[in-house]
């Protein structure tokens, strides 16, 4: 079966792109993603001497480049991440799905590392970066599969702790479902059949329903990301989505501002009509 097969290539995705080591100036050492052999054979003071390092060369050269973005990193963002409106996990989300989205892989460490800090799982990190592989490309998804690698390799991260390939799969919405399938067949039947098929078998059929990733999560990753990346048109349909699986309109709002500082504001205001109309036209 197509979405079975997709499924297992999911699964031995860590497997085709080795980890280089971090530490500048050291030989190149590389270990497959589901090797738990490998990952204990790699020094973990390695990695984390690298990405200490890396943080605050970071840092340096903002001070050294731009003294006021250093400012408004420290004061703002620190602000933004502590707003009531949002749970600091949430943000994490918002954050990963927007870093991988745009694919921005020199965030992508660090922004794992602060989620995973904020209470979500590693399985759960596993799934948004499935999960984006559909929805921001399977190039951006597999370079985030080295960078949460990395993350993975220092907090000795197994295995054991992702989602399986094949899981059992959430209830299916019948009446949702058969709504979807209509209008899309409707649009992209006469132009495109293969991708009615795909979307109906391997997204709506297989990965919305996989159980690793709450659908409100998934919802909000997907959201998060389409914001992120200027594709306002297929907000209304996800957004109705995601506050259907439970995200409200204070939630919502509070996306659009943290969207704002990690995806840029012209991207968040261009989603804002859209926002609106939603909200308008969901029964209150």
């Amino acid at each position: 079966m197509l979405a079975r097969r997709i499924r297992n290539s999911l699964a031995v995705i860590g497997a085709l792109l080795p980890f280089a080591a971090f530490a500048e100036g050291q030989p190149r050492k590389t270990v497959a993603v589901g090797n738990t052999e490998g990952r204990q054979n790699m020094s973990i003071e390695q990695h984390a001497q690298g990405t200490a390092a890396a943080t605050v060369r970071t840092s340096d050269a903002t001070a050294r480049v731009a003294p006021a973005l250093e400012r408004y990193s420290e004061r703002v963002l620190g602000e933004l991440w502590r707003r009531p409106g949002l749970s600091p996990r949430d943000r994490g989300i918002v954050t990963i799905a927007v870093v991988i989205a745009r694919n921005q892989t020199i965030e992508m460490p660090g922004q794992f590392r602060r989620a995973l800090d904020n209470g979500l799982k590693p399985s759960e990190l596993s799934e948004i970066i499935t999960h984006l592989a559909f929805y921001s490309g399977w190039a951006n998804a597999m370079s985030a599969v080295t960078a949460a690698d990395a993350v993975f390799v220092e907090r000795k991260i197994g295995t054991d702790q992702l989602p399986a390939a094949d899981a059992m799969l959430l209830p299916l919405d019948q009446t949702a479902e058969a709504q979807r399938a209509t209008s899309v067949e409707q649009t992209a039947g006469p132009v495109s059949p293969a991708l009615v098929q795909y979307t109906g078998e391997v997204l709506f059929r297989d990965l919305w329903l996989r159980p690793g990733l709450a659908p409100r999560d998934r919802s909000l990753v997907t959201v998060s990301a389409l914001v992120a990346s200027g594709q306002v048109a297929q907000v209304p349909f996800h957004l109705n989505r995601a506050m259907d699986n439970g995200l409200t309109k204070a939630e919502t709002s509070e996306v659009l501002a943290h969207l704002a500082f990690y995806a840029g504001w012209p991207n968040v205001f261009s989603a804002v009509p859209v926002v609106r109309e939603v909200f308008e036209k969901r029964p209150r």
